[in-house]
């Protein structure tokens, strides 16, 4: 009877595995920020494009179905090509396994970091996950399975617990389970379920670990104690180095390359040029009224002040009047 439900269980497993054809992520991950951001201890959100991922996302209500955990190279494991392995990750079908990092280039990752870890801790982490290498994934459970086949209508307070299902057996385990266990074995909190207790000498928080089974990849998403690392920002981001396909660049006088106060342009000089007050005048003294016709102000700009001086200004006389009193 084991046989039969185990032969059951690998055809559903490799059905759920397959991925759906026309997927495109609106956000692909970049390989090269991606490599040097990420570091041992972090936690990698995928969203998948297999059967399971949409039943996964339906279920969580998140974007994110699928979590592996950041180790580094792992001795002994790395692609044909030489690549090493640096995650370690549970699949339905395959149980814990090894991976490159660029097995999910393709997908749209994001990347959580638990905070303050220390070295020591953040090695058990890693060391406790790469020890359940070759774990395996209960294709016997037939439960465990078909929960996945009918993504039917299902009320939010059940959902959850769709998720944790499973045949209890330590060494059977899913991804976000996994990784929880990795970070319980340290003490590190992901959604701890907190009770308040009371006293008249004082208040506390009494932190509970929640069982893995229960997580799920939306968590460490959500979780107050894991950072989330967006690769593309952190070592800085230039947005005028972007090239948009269906606009041109700005003309060279309207965006050009100056900042708040630019020191390239050179700026009109502040003083006025001086004025030679004992130049000879244009008109003749005969020309001029006797009486001002109207006063200026001269504004004389030095280092410190400005200084206002109040000028009188005489009309030239009209010949042609001139004459005719004379007359």
């Amino acid at each position: 009877m084991g046989t039969v439900l185990d032969s059951v269980g690998k055809l559903i497993a490799a059905y759920l595995s397959k991925e759906v054809p026309g997927y495109e992520p609106f956000t692909p991950s970049d390989p090269e920020h991606l490599r040097g951001v990420i570091e041992p201890g972090d936690v990698l959100l995928v969203e998948g494009n297999n059967r399971i991922s949409g039943i996964i996302k339906y279920l969580t209500q998140s974007t994110w179905s699928h979590a592996a955990l950041y180790v580094g190279a792992i001795e002994g494991a790395a692609e044909p090509d030489g690549e090493p392995h640096v995650l370690i990750e549970a699949n339905i079908g395959e149980g814990v396994t090894s991976a490159p990092l660029s097995k999910y280039f393709p997908y749209h990752t994001r990347v959580c970091r638990p905070v303050g870890l220390s070295y020591e801790d953040r090695t058990t982490v890693c060391r406790y996950a790469i020890n359940r290498i070759g774990f395996g994934y209960d294709t016997k459970n037939i439960v465990d399975l078909m929960r996945f086949l009918f993504p039917l209508p299902i009320p939010q307070r059940w959902r959850r617990r769709m998720i944790a299902i499973g045949s209890g057996d330590p060494t059977k385990i899913i991804c976000s389970a996994l990784i929880a266990q990795a970070f319980d074995a340290v003490r590190y909190p992901i959604l701890p379920k907190i009770t308040k207790a009371g006293s008249r000498a004082a208040r506390r928080e009494i932190l509970h670990i929640r069982d893995s089974s229960l997580y799920m990849p939306r968590d460490f998403d959500i979780s107050p104690y894991f950072e989330v690392v967006k690769p593309t920002i952190v070592h800085g981001f230039d947005y005028t180095a972007l090239h948009w396909a269906d606009k041109q660049k700005p003309l060279e006088e309207v965006a050009g390359s100056f900042g708040v106060f630019p020191e390239t342009i050179s700026a009109p000089p502040l003083v006025p040029e001086a004025i030679d007050e004992e130049a000879p005048a244009q008109v003749s003294a005969e020309e001029v009224s006797a009486q001002p016709a109207e006063t200026v102000e001269r504004v004389t700009i030095s280092e410190h002040f400005l200084l206002l001086k109040t000028i009188a200004m005489y009309r030239p006389r009209q010949r042609g009047r001139t004459r005719e009193r004379a007359a």
